[in-house]
């Protein structure tokens, strides 16, 4: 049994397209590895196997969720271990390249690995002289490298530069060392579509197209145009991470609204974020709502659609949970939640309060009318309908005056385009349609081809 099978344990986060990991010491503690404000996963598998969190490593000042070590650091009385160069501003042991941590038998070593940001970190785990694996974080990734414009668009390349020699410092560890990283499939940090979430170096040595780049200008060259979209909230979450998120004292909890007091927070500036089903939003809803359904990609679009510093006022079906949903609003530093709305459209109704609808269209139905694409620029580019015209979701408040009058919306399943037809519907288009599906089942529908190119 490898000591990965026996000592690790990666909690994966399936709408961010992220891992953290809990490493059993061997003696009731254990190291957190880029643990997210989120500590369930982590700690559902500590008490499992019985273990305190005695350090909290983060390998760098993430973009895409608030990080758990300061929450770890309160509760367990972790150790925090990251870059001095990320100058975090609470207590933590700021660690150089080279330096090395004594887990009680095990070692973390850092590793200056710069790329996706200035003071990324791995971290190689060793036993005596043997190394066991690395923690990667955002440096080298199964498949890839993560990307490096998050500290904007003029750094980019300089920091590609530096991706393309951290990876290849990385590369000279031994072939059978594991490499964990943070980003997988799903992260908007440029991790490439597939089911594997760690792998080894040999592996990568082989099958890793940006390791096999003969040269450096032909690895930035690669990773750059490669780089598509990423939310909106990436450019704050770094900062809140490097000043430490707030500790949170106990379990949050969404309070229960009245129509009367939704009414009095919507006068007041609150938003109405819907996160039923679609089914449910285009059969009626509060006019102004914003569709982002409860799935595990909704802290997401939430983060890169709504303003954090706005009330929300949340919309539910019966039976969704009101603690997943506030977790994964809260991970992402959204804190506003003023609650739910007690007996959802029902008590709405009930109340005398006026409903909007949108309409769902089978894939057979289109007929004549413009269809709207806001899958992201690779999805559009590898099919789409014929004719669609084309705006990613995460720019469609901007470009609302873009999109064609009267749209049949669609993306993948039908999510995200209820969510672009909420937007739309907000800023003034009427006449909207939803995709009951997507293109695929459209060119089955009609037993026609999906175009490609942009």
């Amino acid at each position: 049994m490898s000591f990965a099978d026996d000592h690790l344990v990666p909690l994966v986060d399936e709408g961010l397209g992220n891992s953290a990991y809990l490493v059993d010491l061997g003696d009731g503690r254990a190291l957190a590895v880029d643990a997210s404000r989120d500590l369930r996963a982590l700690r559902a598998a500590a008490d499992r196997r019985g273990l305190t969190v005695a350090y909290a490593a983060d390998t760098h000042l993430h973009a895409d969720f608030l990080s758990g070590a300061v929450q770890l650091a309160h509760d367990d009385g972790a150790t925090v271990l990251a870059s001095a160069a990320g100058h975090r501003a609470f207590e933590h042991t700021a660690l150089a390249d080279g330096d090395e941590t004594d887990l009680g038998g095990l070692t973390l070593r850092a590793l200056a690995t710069p790329g996706h940001t200035d003071e990324h970190l791995s971290f190689l785990l060793t036993d005596g002289p043997r190394e066991l694996g690395v923690f990667t974080g955002g440096s080298l990734i199964v498949g890839s490298a993560a990307r490096t414009d998050l500290l904007g668009a003029d750094r980019a390349e300089e920091l590609a530069r530096a991706q393309y020699r951290s990876l290849r410092r990385l590369a000279e560890l031994p072939d059978a060392t594991a490499v964990w990283p943070t980003h997988g499939a799903g992260s908007f940090c440029s991790a490439p579509p597939g089911a594997e979430r760690t792998t080894t170096i040999a592996a990568q040595k082989q099958a890793n197209a940006l390791l096999a780049a003969p040269d450096e200008d032909t690895f930035v060259r690669e990773l750059l145009g490669s780089l598509g979209s990423y939310p909106a909230y990436f450019d704050r979450l770094s900062e809140i991470n490097r000043r430490g998120p707030a500790v949170l004292g106990s379990a949050p909890v969404l309070p229960a609204l009245t129509s009367d007091q939704v009414r009095e927070l919507l006068g007041q500036g609150a938003q109405i974020l819907d996160v039923r089903p679609i089914a449910d939003f285009a059969a009626g809803h509060i006019p102004g709502a914003i569709s982002i359904p409860l799935r595990d990609q909704f802290a997401t679009w939430l983060g890169w659609l709504l303003p954090e510093n706005t009330p929300l006022v949340i919309v539910t079906a019966p039976g969704q949970d009101l603690a997943e949903l506030t977790w994964q609003a809260l991970k992402i530093g959204y804190e506003r939640l003023a609650g739910h709305l007690a007996g959802g459209m029902a008590a709405w109704n009930a109340g005398g309060g006026t409903q909007e609808s949108v309409e769902l269209v089978a894939a057979d139905r289109l007929a004549d009318r413009p269809v709207l694409d806001v899958r992201q620029r690779a999805e559009h580019t590898a099919a789409h309908i014929p004719g669609a015209a084309h705006i990613e979701l995460g720019d469609l408040t901007a470009r609302s005056n873009d999109a064609p009058q009267g749209a049949v919306v669609a993306c993948g399943h039908g999510e995200r385009a209820m969510t672009a037809a909420s937007l739309l519907q907000r800023a003034g288009h009427s006449d909207l349609a939803v995709l009951d599906g997507g293109p695929a089942d459209w060119a089955k529908a009609t037993s026609r081809p999906l175009q490609e190119g942009a």
